[in-house]
């Protein structure tokens, strides 16, 4: 059976009781195995999907057809969004911060209601139905990034939590040296909505595929203290494991800076983050 063929309605958590969005998955049945067979299987299974993280499997989550139109919305208004209100404050957009600038804006527009819809049916979806296995730190899709505790990083347009974050930042700056920098800092709700939706756009609805590249929306440790370092010029290499040859990298093994949150075939269904630093 083609993995198109087969529509499961998922079951959601919602905190309004007026979704009218449902979300179907497209799946393959895939045959009976004994025990020992199929734990043997889906070990190796894991462990392929992480390393090919970019490629379509029998298993992968899809949305339904028809809500990729939504999805193609929310994503191109999320992005009108940031442009409005720039990079830095995007990344501490809380969500009803978000709908009060729609509407306020006429180059962002104001969320429909199939919009609203679909961003909460997303946020609060069983994300381990399409194979995500991380905690969630952020439970609310309202959940508020408050400024006074961030602080901005100069020449990097990111933004770190006070304490802890910006003193383990300064002392790698300090320990690595000029070549390493902030990559990414403090991401809100709606700034990991833009980077997930961007994802499952670019992966033509692919839930599972999106969701090995990055956590979902609420899933990022980035909303509650870790953050991003990659090489001074390097660009998007800092963003692959290309990143392990860097001297950069080696020096932040050596020093013990690197505790992967994300480490090599983890059990969690994302793909090896080196450039991931875990700080709460």
């Amino acid at each position: 059976m083609h993995r198109r063929t087969f529509l499961k309605q998922a079951a959601f958590l919602f905190t309004t009781a007026n979704m009218t969005l449902p979300l179907s998955f497209a799946k393959t049945i895939l045959p009976a195995k004994d025990h020992a067979e199929d734990f043997d299987y889906h070990i190796k299974d894991r462990l392929i999907k992480k390393r090919l993280f970019n490629k379509v499997y029998a298993e992968d989550i899809f949305l339904d057809k028809k809500l990729l139109p939504v999805l193609d919305a929310s994503l191109a208004r999320l992005k009108k969004m940031q442009k409005t209100v720039g990079h830095g404050n995007f990344c501490l957009l809380n969500f009803d911060d978000a709908l009060k600038i729609g509407k306020s804006y006429s180059a962002v527009g104001a969320f429909s209601k199939k919009e609203l819809d679909f961003l909460e049916m997303i946020f609060y979806s069983r994300v381990n139905e399409y194979g995500f296995l991380g905690e969630k730190p952020i439970k609310s899709i309202t959940g508020k990034i408050i400024k006074k505790k961030v602080q901005k990083i100069h020449y990097t347009g990111n933004y770190l939590y006070r304490g802890k974050p910006v003193e383990m930042y300064g002392r790698i700056k300090k320990e690595v040296g000029d070549d390493v920098i902030l990559t990414s800092g403090v991401r809100s709700v709606m700034k990991q909505f833009l980077l997930f939706l961007n994802k499952a756009k670019k992966s033509r609805g692919n839930l599972s595929m999106a969701s090995r590249s990055l956590a979902p929306p609420g899933y990022s440790f980035h909303g509650v203290g870790d953050f991003d370092v990659g090489k001074k010029g390097y660009g998007i290499y800092n963003f692959t494991e290309k990143f392990t040859k860097t001297d950069v990298y080696k020096k932040l093994t050596d020093l013990g800076y690197l505790k992967f949150r994300y480490e090599r075939n983890n059990n969690l269904g994302v793909r090896f983050e080196p450039w991931h630093i875990e700080v709460v």
